[in-house]
């Protein structure tokens, strides 16, 4: 099946998703996308700029969240006609956090409604994804006059279904060297507010108080806005505790994973996790908040072990798993990390998709 992959946003997790599912389905996948640049301005206007770049009719369409579908079709109703519509949410404009003081954009919010309307099929990355946007959907339908659409939900819903990101993990086909001392904790998020850095800065002055010894990564890409100041001030609190600090390349960033004991999240956001995923697929022994996507990440029976409720929780689970080796329970989120690999979800894409003409 020849397969177009349309994704005005062509960066991060996004450019991650679509070239791993080129790279691994059995069907002839084309990616049609827009740099990384202005996403608002990719939302409302790249659905027109990539129309126009449609040179013949695939047999399915796979749009990413940030695609206007209806104007996408619209715009190349020439070339697609009824072509079958899949479209993948990483993420939805209604119930992602904003900064404090900042208003949401419910246009934004409504390409996403008007989207899904227009598809055959809507494939969210999670479950929790899938049900925090159906129980928002009536309030921000609710806020417009009559016809509110309310009727056309249920349909919606019931052509809906969660496919989980796939992840490169061919890297971690060697086995895990022991970890070495003393423990590395990795925090592997976007330096923005919605990923809480707040509390991790909280969380490893806690930990400096206790008599435990531990090395610090702080990876990821800081904010283009402003580091956060709980951010900036971490090389001189932990000293050379801080082995990385801010962007490291994919060599470094797999070596890092590699060595590291313990991945923490202080998320306030999350609707999958390719990060946690990552290291914990590494064989790092995750300490997560118990909300957002992260319970359904990990075994049931692992739940009391490594999901905290509140910065105390945190703190003692963090110092406790300081002094664990070789426990079973990081065997077994390790095992049920590796059910994300490419290798492994692919084959569930190929077959939603080989569904639908």
């Amino acid at each position: 099946m020849n397969v177009l992959v349309v994704e005005p946003w062509f960066g991060g997790s996004h450019r991650a998703w679509a070239e791993g599912l080129q790279k691994h389905s059995r069907h002839d996948v084309t990616l049609l996308t827009l740099p990384d640049e202005a996403w608002k301005w990719r939302m409302r206007g790249g659905a027109i700029t990539l129309a126009h770049q449609v040179t013949s009719r695939p047999d399915v369409l796979l749009a990413s969240s940030l695609l206007d579908v209806p104007s996408f079709l619209g715009h190349a109703r020439s070339m697609l006609g009824d072509v079958p519509v899949v479209l993948y949410m990483h993420e939805n404009q209604l119930t992602y956090p904003i900064p404090d003081n900042a208003r949401r954009d419910m246009g934004l919010a409504f390409i996403n409604w008007s989207s899904m309307a227009a598809a055959d099929v809507v494939v969210f990355n999670s479950e929790f994804h899938r049900a925090v946007w159906f129980e928002a959907l009536p309030g921000l339908l609710g806020s417009y006059p009559e016809p509110r659409h309310l009727r056309l939900v249920a349909a919606v819903a019931g052509r809906s279904s969660v496919l989980p990101v796939g992840v490169e993990m061919d890297w971690l086909d060697e086995p895990i060297a022991p970890k070495p001392d003393p423990p590395l904790i990795v925090w592997n998020q976007r330096w923005e507010h919605d990923k809480d850095p707040d509390t991790l800065a909280w969380a490893v002055k806690e930990l400096m108080s206790d008599d435990i010894e531990f090395r610090v990564a702080v990876c990821g890409e800081p904010s283009l806005v402003r580091v956060p100041a709980s951010l900036s001030g971490l090389p001189g609190v932990l000293g050379e505790r801080l082995v990385h600090y801010g962007y490291a390349d994919r060599l470094t960033y797999k070596a890092l994973l590699r060595e590291s004991a313990i991945v923490v999240s202080t998320a306030r956001h999350e609707f999958f996790g390719v990060a946690v995923v990552e290291a914990m697929a590494a064989g790092a022994r995750p300490v997560l908040p118990n909300r957002l996507s992260y319970p359904g990440l990990i075994p049931l029976e692992t739940h009391e072990s490594v999901l905290y409720g509140n910065r105390a929780e945190l703190a003692a689970m963090l110092c406790a798993s300081l002094t664990v080796r070789n426990d079973p329970v990081t065997d077994q989120t390790t095992l049920a990390a590796r059910r994300f690999d490419w290798r492994a979800v692919a084959p569930d894409y190929d077959e939603l998709l080989a569904a639908l003409p």
